[in-house]
């Protein structure tokens, strides 16, 4: 499979559904990859099975809060930057690039880059949405090393982090980052064919294309885009759990940046009475509803805030007051609800008050 202008506005809008409200603005994205297109370099993407198991491949992500990336443009060419020092590192050429998360720009930054180098895509990641932190991944769950975490600025520093934990590797980096003017672009998580098959999400750039499809179908055939968009997601295509959790009017809004993250929350009170609201805490991403002070959605599930009549996708730095919305929640697959895996992306890994409930199990 290629991204390329027939696919690229689909691709760009299933992204930032699978996003939930983070992983940095996808319209810079979309600019980003639409430049590479128009200058005739390709972009293509390679299926995790048919990846050698002893090939390599090296995430490619940018590290900031979406304010800043909104304000400040990703680099390819940093990125490309911290990917030839990461090759240094390993003393070996790497055979393809990949996305450490599935949503927002981060979903679009690795194929800038592989369309910069020439070499492929796998279309696979290691979070099947987006998350706030570099130990937030189904690599970190099974134990292999994000070593080495290289991160670069549009200015030619680049800066290469070995460290024994790879929640460390988190928190020195985004020192670094902040240091870098709240933006760096990062190399980080080598990994071969085999512990991509084991370990990632796989096939999720196609998911985001499939989802940005359905919705553009619908609009098209001038359906009711977000209950089209619920039934491809529990499709036996996708086969996710999805409902609406809300449909309401954003009334109240909170949103900082803290340490490198955009945090904060919003509340929505119900078209209909007006007499139920739902409050969502995020940080970078939506983490988790409360629906009249119960929760009916959390992490690591999905939950995605979309304009109530075209079913966009609205991230968390372009909320705003007075919008109508719809609340979708869906659900993630079973690799990122182990145990092992919710200590580091669920609730807990959060300091979140609450012991995770998949979203079958709540608001019913």
């Amino acid at each position: 499979m290629q991204i390329d202008h027939t696919n690229l506005e689909d691709f760009i809008r299933g992204s930032a559904f699978l996003g939930t409200g983070g992983g940095g603005d996808p319209y810079a994205g979309r600019l980003m990859l639409k430049q590479v297109l128009d200058e005739g370099k390709t972009v293509t993407i390679v299926d995790p099975q048919d990846f050698d198991d002893t090939k390599t491949a090296i995430n490619i992500l940018t590290m900031g809060a979406p304010t800043v990336i909104n304000e400040k443009i990703p680099s390819g060419p940093a990125n490309v930057a911290a990917l030839r020092q990461a090759e240094q590192y390993l003393g070996y050429k790497v055979d393809a690039v990949m996305p450490v998360e599935a949503g927002g720009i981060n979903a679009s930054i690795p194929l800038v880059v592989g369309a910069l180098t020439g070499l492929p895509v796998i279309d696979a990641d290691g979070m099947g949405r987006a998350f706030p932190e570099l130990q937030m991944t189904t690599y970190n769950v099974a134990g292999l090393s994000s070593n080495p975490n290289v991160i670069a600025d549009d200015k030619n520093s680049v800066v290469t982090i070995s460290t024994v934990e790879n929640i460390d590797a988190e928190r020195y980096c985004r020192e670094i980052c902040v240091r870098m003017g709240g933006i760096g672009q990062m190399a980080c998580y080598p990994l071969t064919g085999r512990q991509i098959k084991d370990h990632g999400v796989l096939n999720t750039i196609t998911l985001a294309v499939d989802i940005g499809q359905a919705i553009r179908e619908a609009r098209e055939a001038h359906t009711n885009v977000v209950e089209a968009l619920i039934a491809f997601l529990q499709s036996d295509k996708i086969g996710r759990f999805a409902r609406v959790l809300f449909d309401g009017k954003v009334t109240d809004l909170l949103r900082e940046t803290k340490g490198g993250f955009s945090v904060g929350r919003v509340i929505l009170d119900d078209l209909g009475t007006g007499s139920s609201k739902l409050e969502v805490v995020f940080q970078n991403e939506y983490l988790i509803a409360y629906k009249d002070s119960e929760a009916v959605a959390m992490v690591p599930d999905l939950i995605c805030i979309v304009d109530r009549e075209t079913g966009e996708p609205i991230t968390t730095e372009n909320l705003k007051y007075g919008q109508r919305v719809k609340v979708i929640g869906t659900s993630v697959p079973d690799v990122m609800r182990t145990p092992e895996a919710l200590g580091i992306f669920g609730p807990a890994g959060f300091d979140l008050d609450e012991d995770y409930l998949p979203i079958e199990l709540l608001g019913q």
